[in-house]
């Protein structure tokens, strides 16, 4: 049985990638994660134990994190538990694995830029050109969008443009900025 866990923490290992002979690609990597707490008496801020967990990803996640995560880099984790007891050498041990569901950076601690994939490649080279290529969407149209407000449209411009337009603006780059003091 697997439980659901939520983590975050410090990727503690160079993400390992490998696609399998059958095509599954996967990345793995060790996350250490530490509990912060205020020490009273010395009145600072002090580290509790570290918690280590191997994070293995899969299929389109796998990919992503294999060029989005490096060493170093404080992530957040959610996915299905896995405690493992393993004995070796006369050695006795316990693996604490998650298969993540999904990945990204803690913004708590910094800043990110997201960009959609393109999804997986096709070989068919019809397909690629058989469709007009993309634009993304203006920032007054993003500003419409983001408003609740239908984007503004060319006198030309279609409905179905109209709908793709709106449909494009999850496509756009997004460059957090600060983070906002909610007080």
């Amino acid at each position: 049985m697997s439980d659901n866990i939520s983590l975050t923490g410090i990727v503690g290992s160079e993400p390992r990638s490998v696609t399998t002979p059958e095509g599954l690609a996967i990345t793995s990597f060790r996350l250490a994660s530490s509990q912060r707490r205020f020490d009273r008496a010395q009145e600072k801020w002090v580290d509790g134990e570290t918690n280590w967990y191997t994070v293995t990803t899969f299929r389109q996640l796998a990919a992503n994190a294999a060029v989005s995560i490096k060493k170093g880099e404080r992530v957040v984790v959610t996915g299905r538990l896995k405690v493992r007891d393993w004995e070796a050498g006369g050695k006795r041990g316990v693996n604490v694995d998650v298969e993540a569901d999904a990945l990204g950076h803690d913004l708590s601690w910094g800043t990110a830029a997201f960009s959609r994939g393109a999804g997986p490649a096709t070989s068919d080279a019809s397909a690629s050109t058989s469709a007009p290529a993309a634009s993304f969407p203006t920032e007054a149209e993003l500003e419409a969008i983001v408003d609740g407000a239908s984007a503004p449209a060319a006198s030309t411009a279609s409905a179905s443009t109209a709908s793709a337009s709106t449909a494009r603006a999850s496509a756009v780059a997004v460059q957090a900025g600060e983070p906002e003091t909610p007080f």
